[in-house]
């Protein structure tokens, strides 16, 4: 219907006459309003339309330039994405906050304060922040945001490395070239230490990459694990907490596992001066439950700071009983001749699992480079860790090459047992060495107790103390037992190297650099990066499954033994 009267507001008439007859009158209305004439109600539709069309195009211009305005501003503001972490996998939906200044969290201070470096690696703490990509080119270095009270130099680090490197793993190097033979020993034992030593080079270049993109001056293992997975492809993010635990758990075993060692080691040196002043053979397993009590009452101290004599005493009986070890050893050397160059393919799987045991000191690494002052100087040219490995590599294939040449098939689980039993002199190094590895369950345990402490703390409300205590208690005659139970040192040894450290020390590497340059640099030409890795990945799960066979095999053979 066509309306031709004169728009009201001219005229004097009702507003509802322009806009319709449902509209309500008000007296209010009728008024000569300052609206535009319009003929017709097509007319006034037409208008409407006309000027939605253009709110419309402003609208989408608006929304245009915020858009380009925001992705432009996006590296100037370093807006981030916090997400809360909470156990498991389950995390509730991220939101933006803008990044504003912050202290550094305390658990990223690197302070020593006399703590062993080992007890600073395994962090439970989960990761807060992710940053995007981009953010990682905004010049955020982390070696400048450390704050050290000790920051340790380049010679402080390369002895620290040394004597974290050089554990009792040493005294069983000979029973390794055992398994191998003289010359295939020296070739295996260097080619070893070289994948020891570049996926160390590896973990320590994802966390200088990680440390930029979530901008937190340094990261434990586990959490270069939890931020390589939260910063990698998304089918891999939700899997950061479960990273973060595998690696601490594979921690807890190992060193766990070396205190069984160190349990067996103690019982068996002791047991041999024990024997030969007097006529009562006990059994092996008899010194172990002796030493029961007073490993329960060391293992109540819960300061560190309190056990520091006791690696000081523990260091120095070790350098002495080294030392005279070394003077038996190159005493009456045989000719080469005598030994084979190589032994056979059975036994190779256990020379594998002693010399990642002995080789492997990845525990280390990331509390050491934390704590330089010049961390650029831990993985360069020559570098901290490539000079410290070299002595470390040389000396172990030395002590494993003229141990087994001097013991040949005689060489024991720990070349002092093949020490004279019937010299004084020999006699000491054996119960110094024993002394010394005692007073070292302590300073290892000390960290496993610590990761199960942190995931189980929450279940005991007001009587964590006790429970802590209690926990305390069933870890070490948990460990006595195990070593009750597998009393053959070198088994047990390549045990312990091919199911812990083989995936500490080679594997978890190649996966976190897989993960971290999946996406941002990227695989590198042909995908260079994916196969050299997933090389490294096989290399570490043939150790792991042949090691772990292996050393089975010759515990199930030894147990069937002894009951016979």
């Amino acid at each position: 219907v066509e309306f031709e009267e004169v728009n009201p507001h001219l005229s004097g008439g009702r507003v509802e006459n322009h806009l319709g007859k449902n509209t309500p009158s008000s007296p209010d209305r009728d008024s000569n309003l300052d609206l535009p004439v319009l003929s017709s109600r097509a007319q006034h539709d037409k208008c409407l339309q006309q000027r939605s069309s253009s709110v419309d195009s402003l609208l989408t211009q608006v929304d245009s330039l915020l858009f380009s305005s925001v992705k432009h501003l996006k590296v100037l503001c370093n807006t981030r994405v916090a997400l809360s972490c909470f156990s498991g996998d389950t995390a509730p939906p991220a939101t933006l906050l803008p990044l504003s200044p912050r202290p550094t969290p305390s658990r990223y201070k690197c302070e020593t304060n006399g703590v062993p470096v080992t007890a600073l690696v395994g962090s439970t703490t989960p990761l807060v922040e992710k940053l995007a990509p981009e953010d990682e080119e905004m010049g955020y270095n982390p070696f400048e945001h450390r704050k050290l009270s000790h920051p340790t130099s380049d010679m402080d680090t390369l002895i620290h490395l040394l004597k974290g490197s050089l554990g009792s793993g040493i005294l069983a190097m000979p029973l390794a070239f055992y398994n191998s033979g003289l010359l295939f020993g020296v070739l295996a034992t260097f080619v070893i230490g070289f994948i020891c030593t570049y996926c160390v080079h590896v973990l320590v270049k994802c966390a200088h990459i990680l440390c930029r993109r979530t901008q937190v001056p340094s990261l434990g293992f586990a959490e270069i694990a939890e931020a390589a997975f939260l910063a990698g492809p998304p089918a891999v993010q939700r899997l950061s907490g479960v990273a973060s635990a595998t690696i601490n758990w594979f921690l807890g075993i190992d060193l766990l596992g070396c205190c069984c060692v160190y349990i067996v080691f103690v019982a068996k040196n002791l047991k041999q001066v024990v024997d030969f002043y007097t006529d009562d053979h006990w059994d092996l397993r008899i010194y172990m439950v002796l030493m029961m009590p007073v490993l329960i009452a060391i293992n109540m101290v819960r300061n560190l700071k309190y056990l520091a004599p006791l690696s000081m005493i523990a260091n120095l009986l070790i350098a002495t009983g080294l030392a005279i070890t070394f003077y038996y050893i190159f005493s009456d050397m045989p000719a080469l001749e005598t030994r084979p160059n190589f032994s056979t393919w059975h036994q190779l799987p256990l020379f594998f699992g002693t010399a990642i045991f002995a080789l492997e000191g990845i525990g280390v690494v990331m509390p050491l480079e934390n704590n330089m002052k010049t961390p650029t100087h831990f993985v360069g040219c020559p570098g901290v860790l490539n000079i410290g490995m070299f002595v470390v590599v040389t000396l172990y294939t030395s002590v494993g090459f003229f141990g087994y040449l001097k013991y040949g098939d005689e060489t024991k689980g720990s070349i002092t047992l093949n020490l004279p039993t019937e010299e004084v002199l020999a006699q000491s190094v054996k119960v110094m060495i024993a002394v010394a590895i005692f007073f070292t369950y302590a300073l290892q345990f000390y960290v496993p107790m610590e990761i199960i402490w942190k995931a189980v703390n929450h279940r005991f409300g007001a009587h964590k103390l006790t429970a802590e205590y209690i926990i305390r208690i069933v870890l070490v005659i948990a460990t006595v037992g195990i070593a009750a139970a597998i009393p053959n040192l070198g088994p047990f040894i390549s045990l312990v190297g091919a199911v812990c450290l083989s995936t500490l020390g080679i594997m978890f590497p190649a996966i976190i650099e897989l993960v971290t340059f999946w996406e941002e640099p990227g695989l590198g030409r042909f995908n260079w990066v994916l196969w050299k890795n997933l090389a490294i990945i096989l290399f570490g799960v043939l150790g792991f499954v042949t090691g772990t066979y292996s050393s089975i095999d010759e515990i199930v053979r030894e147990f069937g033994t002894n009951i016979e």
